[in-house]
C-alpha cells in the first residue's frame, strides 16, 4: 500500500522543472523499493496516457533496495521538460501522473496538472531511481 505525491519546489533550468516523486508506505508492514518507477502523463479525465512515458535517467541509478517502514517514504527525481520547448508538439492538458512503482503491475494516480504533447515521439519526462528520503 503506497500513496504518491509530487513536490515541485525543486526548481528548474533551461525549460525544465525538477520535482520529487514521493511514495509513502501507508501499510502496517515494511515494503521494499528498488529501482526506477514507470511514469507517464495522463489526461482526458479518464487516465488516458498522453505522449511518451518517462525515460530513465542513467545518472540517477539505484543504490540498492530501500526498506520502507510503515509511514516512511522514498523519493525519485522527476524532470519535466516544458511542452512548449518542442516544435510540432500538439499541447494538451494532463490531469496528472500514472506511476508504476518498481516491479509493480498496479499503478498509482497522482493529480498534478501539467501540459503534455500528444506525439509519442516527444519525451517530456525523465525519472531517476528511488532514494530514501
Amino acid at each position: 500500500m503506497l500513496a504518491g505525491s509530487v513536490d515541485d519546489s525543486g526548481g528548474g533550468a533551461a525549460g525544465s522543472i525538477y520535482m520529487k516523486l514521493i511514495l509513502q508506505n501507508t501499510s502496517n508492514t515494511e515494503c521494499i523499493l528498488d529501482g526506477y518507477p514507470g511514469v507517464s502523463l495522463v489526461g482526458n479525465g479518464n487516465g488516458t496516457q498522453l505522449g511518451a512515458a518517462a525515460d530513465r535517467d542513467p545518472g540517477l541509478p539505484s543504490s540498492g533496495p530501500i526498506t520502507m517502514e510503515p509511514g516512511s517514504s522514498a523519493a525519485a527525481v522527476l524532470r519535466y521538460t516544458q511542452a512548449g520547448n518542442y516544435q510540432g508538439c500538439v499541447q494538451v492538458p494532463a490531469d496528472g501522473l500514472r506511476v508504476y512503482p518498481p516491479s509493480a503491475t498496479d499503478a498509482l494516480y497522482i493529480a498534478h496538472p501539467l501540459t503534455a504533447c500528444t506525439d509519442a515521439g516527444i519525451v517530456l519526462l525523465t525519472i531517476g531511481s528511488f532514494q530514501k528520503s
